[in-house]
């Protein structure tokens, strides 16, 4: 069946450890000891790669921000080769679908082993077209951290993406449980950071905006292919911060993450909210097929 998960398993993940190949496993099958340090404390780090018609969305960018997370928690650091192997395999092992996602994740492994745990899954992504073409429902959460939090309390691993998603996911379920689809973080000054998955791009006249990542949020993947394609149209494009009441001047607001590419935000905080049908659909077009 064309959505039957494939699974690709790293016996050698970390650099430094003799390399061996990656092996395909049965995806139904246990893959875990029940103490491997990723299941009983979220100690270990994941990257989601989407691959439109058989090809892997900036899978270079999702490998180096792979390596950087992995630094950030002291993890060991990927053999990198070795991951873009598995991934590709799994890619291609897969039968074709028109969006398949690829997960990459590696956790510490099993405490005093000195040996992490990796594997790579494929499997068919959602289908997101009513909201790329609709839009979405967005609110606003405070994150109840100040904005230069990544300075002052690094261990908070703010802007690593971590398999400690148990608050990210806490905050879907609030929005989703008040009618909304998708929230926003903002700093205890009113800074906006990031969804709990994603990141918000503003677009002002002729001007992309989006939050630094100095503010402990995540580099965006999908955002950083749609600043490309931005500045190939002639915008000017900008990591700045914004507060909530900058975003109610913006032409548009769009939501980015690897799953859903580029969604507009139809309503901000209950205040509908307009954008360009044709510019996003040119956007959407773009991320879809360019192989960047």
């Amino acid at each position: 069946m064309n959505d039957s998960p494939v699974l690709f398993v790293l016996p050698s993940p970390a650099a430094g450890h003799p390399s061996a190949d990656p092996v395909r496993a049965d995806a139904s099958a246990p893959l875990l000891r029940a103490d491997d340090l990723g299941v009983t404390r979220g100690d270990g780090i994941f990257e989601t790669i989407n691959a439109v018609d058989g090809y892997p969305q900036a899978l270079e960018a999702h490998l180096a921000r792979f390596e950087r997370s992995a630094t950030m928690l002291d993890l060991p650091a990927p053999a990198v080769d070795t991951w873009r192997s598995a991934t590709l395999a799994a890619l291609d092992a897969h039968p074709p679908v028109p969006e398949l996602l690829l997960k990459l994740v590696m956790t510490r492994g099993v405490e005093g082993s000195g040996r992490c745990s990796g594997w790579v899954l494929a499997f068919p992504n959602s289908d997101f077209s009513r909201e790329r073409t609709e839009g979405i429902d967005l609110i606003t959460l405070d994150r109840a951290y100040p904005a230069d939090i990544m300075t002052i309390a690094p261990w908070l691993l703010q802007g690593a993406k971590t398999l400690s998603y148990a608050l990210n996911m806490a905050a879907l379920r609030y929005v989703r449980a008040r009618g909304a689809d998708d929230a926003i973080f903002v700093s205890t000054e009113g800074q906006v950071l990031e969804g709990p998955n994603s990141t918000l791009v503003a677009k002002f006249d002729d001007r992309l905006v989006t939050p630094p990542s100095d503010l402990g949020i995540l580099a965006g993947t999908s955002q950083g292919r749609l600043f490309r394609w931005a500045q190939q149209r002639g915008l000017s494009t900008t990591y700045d911060r914004l507060k909530v009441d900058d975003l109610e001047s913006a032409d548009m607001l769009w939501v980015c993450s690897s799953g859903r590419l580029v969604v507009p935000v139809r309503t901000l905080d209950a205040k509908p909210r307009t954008w360009d049908a044709d510019l996003h659909a040119a956007a959407l077009a773009h991320l879809r097929t360019a192989r960047d």
